[in-house]
């Protein structure tokens, strides 16, 4: 037998002999009249909080499902899931429930699968009493017994395989006297994935064993799908709502490094349970685990999230949006052009697009498009020489206006493309100055774009 095939055995058999249980379901699939249906939701969406003031018999129902779904534009992937998405939904109880958890498995799957949640109290977190093959339905009971934001995952053989196809999501368990109330709440966790075809590579791509086990993920990810935060899918707050973030990060290998650029989190729940930390830059969420976040959004603009372990965000996908809407706050933050000494030059300046639009590309654009206009190959497409820039030079309107998300082909290459949203931190004239100088830089063909164009398309995004 070969050492993982063994491995495997001891282990499921582990799990079956500690929890004293055959292979049947632990509990009897009947109901009590008293219980509560748990509501469920696709990530990063998440249940109501609970008002109730007793413990009550909660029934969750799960589904395994393997499923054919995008990883990247252009890139398909064989995911394993619960209840078809990844992560799968976030569950909400209260310390004290009695949770009646339903799992099934999808007739078309090919594997048996089952759930270890780490806020059960006993052997193997449910693991051994929900082993359910193709078709069929487990049922077990446990009481939620701590308070905290917890990892549930497959705990299937071979574990990381189940876990790095995308079968892990969380469950929070309420204190009795619930959460602070926030304006809003949201549902994030980081996953790696490893893929045979190199990143971005098109077509259905099948996962590589090798690849797990030298711990070199192809993908790092957000919610299961590169983009899946950015764009329609990004966050949105106000000027000053609170936020709640349940992070958890699924792995199977690499921890996470959660951030949000331009934002500082007022309280972190270390590692998910009641410690909590205030005034935190950075929170590192280990494999397995996860923290929830609570922050005030402050200042209007969009706000990247990213895993600071920053070629995962940058080059492998770990990366989405936080959109704040609202008024600006200039006691809070405002951009200073200029030194005092320069202010009258900057002054007969202003109305001068070239002079506006090299000032944003310097302090912008050229962070990710580099000084000269090329760019960063395999990352960050040209804009010196662009034929996809001079091709439709009004079309750049919408993109710095609004973002863009997927695959474009500059200059013959191709690039995923990631341009954050600059629509709500930039003015009409930068908008308008830094594509005018832009389209007369770097060799490209030279044009003029207007404020008044700017404004036009701005104005198409407004319902």
């Amino acid at each position: 037998m070969k050492r993982s095939a063994m491995y495997a055995s001891i282990f499921q058999a582990g799990l079956i002999l500690a929890l004293g249980v055959g292979a049947g379901p632990a509990v009897s699939a009947t109901t009590s009249r008293a219980s509560i249906e748990e509501p469920l939701f696709a990530p990063p969406l998440v249940p109501p909080a609970i008002h109730r003031d007793h413990a009550a018999t909660v029934v969750i129902r799960l589904r395994a499902e393997e499923k054919e779904m995008t990883l990247a534009d252009g890139v398909r992937y064989d995911f394993w899931t619960f209840n078809g998405t990844v992560p799968g939904p976030l569950m909400r109880v209260r310390q004290g429930d009695t949770v009646e958890l339903h799992l099934s498995n999808d007739a078309h799957s090919h594997m048996a699968h089952n759930i270890d949640l780490h806020a059960v109290m006993g052997p193997g977190g449910g693991a051994a009493a929900t082993v359910t093959p193709p078709g069929q339905e487990s049922v077990f009971r446990f009481k939620a017994m701590l308070p905290g934001i917890y990892v549930y995952h497959c705990a299937t053989a071979p574990v990381p395989m189940h876990i790095a196809n995308g079968m892990y999501g969380m469950i929070l368990v309420e204190p009795p006297e619930g959460l602070p109330k926030v304006d809003h709440e949201y549902y994030v966790m980081q996953g790696d994935f490893y893929t045979t075809g190199e990143n971005h590579a098109p077509g259905l791509q099948s996962f590589d064993m090798q690849k797990l086990l030298a711990e070199q993920p192809t993908y790092v990810l957000f919610n299961g799908r590169e983009g899946s935060l950015i764009g329609d899918g990004a966050l949105h707050s106000k000027v000053g709502d609170s936020v709640r973030l349940f992070v958890g990060d699924g792995g199977p290998n690499l921890s996470s490094n959660f951030h949000i650029i331009g934002q500082i989190f007022d309280d972190v729940n270390i590692e998910g349970g009641s410690l909590i930390n205030h005034n935190v830059q950075t929170t590192v969420i280990p494999p397995g685990g996860a923290t929830m976040i609570k922050l005030t959004t402050q200042v209007p603009g969009t706000y990247l999230m990213v895993d600071h372990a920053i070629t995962r965000a940058f080059m492998k996908g770990a990366l989405g949006q936080l959109v704040v809407g609202g008024a600006a706050q200039p006691q809070l933050y405002q951009r200073v052009n200029a030194p005092a000494a320069h202010v009258e030059d900057m002054q007969m300046k202003a109305n001068d697009p070239m002079s506006i639009g090299k000032r944003v590309f310097t302090q912008i654009c050229s962070a990710c498009h580099q000084g000269n206009g090329m760019g960063l190959p395999g990352a960050f497409p040209p804009l010196a020489m662009s034929d996809y820039l001079n091709s439709s030079p009004k079309r750049a309107i919408g993109i710095v206006l609004h973002g863009l998300h997927g695959k474009i082909t500059v200059n013959n290459t191709g690039y995923e493309s990631q341009m954050p949203v600059f629509g709500g931190q930039l003015s009409d004239e930068e908008i308008a100055g830094v594509l005018t100088y832009v389209l007369n830089s770097f060799g490209n063909q030279g044009g003029t774009v207007t404020a008044a164009e700017v404004k036009a398309e701005r104005a198409k995004a407004v319902p």
